[in-house]
């Protein structure tokens, strides 16, 4: 078992490299108020004032002017290359539920990557916030309360089977693929309820939702994937 850089026992705001709009760190500490950078998501932080509490990557985009403003005891290079920067810092953290932002948006390989970590380790609670979406793996079962109407898309990256309550086209009997069947545009018509047989499918709805999502995702008893083995 990898040993942890960052264990709490609350959710931890995780500050990646991409797109981070003005606000968004702080925002994001209003709701997991522990703070971990990502290489050179640390900028982000740094720009809204806040001092990360660990800085977590290879280093290999962290300026050396950033870098310099950051405690030697905060920064904890990882130098292999064979996983993202955000796989390094999300397999050593160890917390209910982390909320990243600075993942979606900008390069689209980029957002690709982020989303494998998700499935690779469906057992660490996720939640990546956009501009436009809020993108996370969905655990075994979830009950959201989300407006009737609204959107929530789900794409598999894995083949996986589930069931549905609350939206208009329900997931039962339906074999999903990466290079089969998908759930795009899939629209809510009242309590939504999801149960997956198996890891691989990712969700993405409004970014106005995160509350809810979080609620989800912290109450007790939430189910969760094993650890992966290997």
């Amino acid at each position: 078992m990898i040993a942890p850089i960052v264990q709490v026992d609350h959710p931890v705001t995780l500050v990646g490299g991409g797109e981070v709009r003005p606000g968004a760190v702080t925002e994001a500490l209003d709701r997991a108020p522990s703070l971990v950078a990502v290489d050179s998501g640390a900028r982000a932080a740094l720009a809204e004032g806040h001092q990360p509490e660990a800085v977590i990557g290879d280093f290999d985009s962290l300026d050396p002017r950033t870098r310099a403003l950051i405690s030697p005891d905060r920064l904890f290079p990882i130098r292999e290359q064979e996983t993202t920067d955000f796989d390094k810092a999300l397999r050593h953290i160890r917390a209910p539920l982390v909320l990243g932002v600075g993942f979606l948006g900008g390069r689209v390989d980029h957002q690709l990557s982020a989303f494998n970590t998700l499935v690779r380790h469906a057992d660490r609670p996720c939640l990546l916030l956009g501009a436009h979406e809020l993108a996370f793996h969905l655990p075994p079962e979830i009950a959201l309360t989300l407006p009737v109407g609204s959107t929530v898309s789900l794409f598999p990256l894995a083949g996986v089977t589930g069931a549905s309550e609350g939206l208009k086209w329900p997931l039962q009997d339906i074999p999903f693929a990466p290079d089969g069947r998908v759930g795009t545009s899939n629209q809510v018509t009242g309590p939504v309820r999801l149960r997956m047989d198996g890891p691989g499918m990712l969700a993405l709805v409004s970014p106005a939702a995160l509350a809810e999502v979080m609620r989800a995702f912290l109450e007790a008893g939430h189910a969760r994937w094993p650890s992966r083995v290997g």
